[in-house]
């Protein structure tokens, strides 16, 4: 297990649900209902309040060329200049990437897609959309009603209908791996379909990609993804508290929790 940094533990009591590292010392992160939060150093959070609508609940943040997003109930927001803008995308959004001169979101409304100054619905529009991957064959997303794959060689969607919703996906090592409402993991099988990976008193909350490295949030703490003949295997990198979400600067990991706020370990 790793060991906890030198900044090791923040005991603000808030229930945590996305942070991002802008740097090796600067982070923003999202109490629940209480909007964002900036950190830098050892100095204290600071809530970016300038622009911030009322009861407006963060989904996830996201660094996109040097700017944070926040993906929310009320829309895409983006923070610059110290405060606040809300973008066109005025529907709740739960993911938002920017690929090349490309953006994606995933939204209530399905995917929707920015390009030629303009923001247009492109798939799933009567579907609830959580999360996406964009892949050089593949575009996968994760619906409340399953798993809908698009394969760019054939021109196709195909539908793995489920009675959950999919909450949050990952690609490791050429498998799709999804997180459910319910808190299980999926893996692709490579047969055309799904396996659920069982662990025993595990509940998820999201599997996170980083580089090659996919991490899954649990109830019980954070844990890393690896292979053993083939097999998916985790292992264990920080234990005793729930985590909801994690980045890394640097040799940290930054990974926000239930109930001892931003914590930081090293890799």
């Amino acid at each position: 297990m790793s060991q906890e940094g030198v900044r090791g533990r923040d005991w603000l009591l808030f229930h945590f649900t996305s942070v991002k590292a802008l740097d090796a010392q600067t982070l923003v992160a999202a109490p629940m209902g209480q909007g964002v939060m900036r950190k830098s150093g050892d100095g204290a959070w600071q809530s970016l309040e300038a622009g911030w609508p009322e009861e407006t609940h963060v989904n996830r943040l996201h660094l996109e060329g040097g700017d944070v997003y926040a993906s929310t109930n009320k829309g895409l927001w983006v923070f610059k200049d110290e405060r606040w803008e809300l973008t066109p995308l005025a529907i709740s959004c739960y993911q938002y990437r920017q690929i090349g001169r490309l953006s994606l979101a995933a939204t209530a409304y399905g995917m929707w897609t920015h390009t030629g100054g303009e923001w247009h619905r492109s798939a799933y529009v009567d579907s609830i959309v959580y999360d996406f991957l964009y892949l050089p064959q593949f575009i996968v997303l994760a619906l409340h009603r399953g798993i809908a794959i698009y394969d760019r060689l054939t021109d196709s969607w195909m539908d793995y209908a489920m009675d959950e919703a999919v909450t949050s996906l990952a690609i490791h090592e050429g498998r799709v791996l999804a997180v459910t409402e319910s808190g299980k993991l999926l893996e692709s099988n490579r047969r055309g379909g799904f396996e659920r990976i069982r662990f025993d008193h595990l509940f998820l909350f999201s599997v996170v990609m980083h580089g090659r490295s996919a991490y899954l949030c649990s109830n019980r703490g954070l844990y890393r993804i690896s292979r053993l003949g083939g097999q998916l295997t985790i292992r264990s990198v920080k234990l005793g508290c729930p985590v909801t979400d994690v980045d890394l600067a640097g040799d940290s990991l930054f990974m926000a929790t239930m109930f001892e706020g931003v914590l930081e370990v090293q890799r």
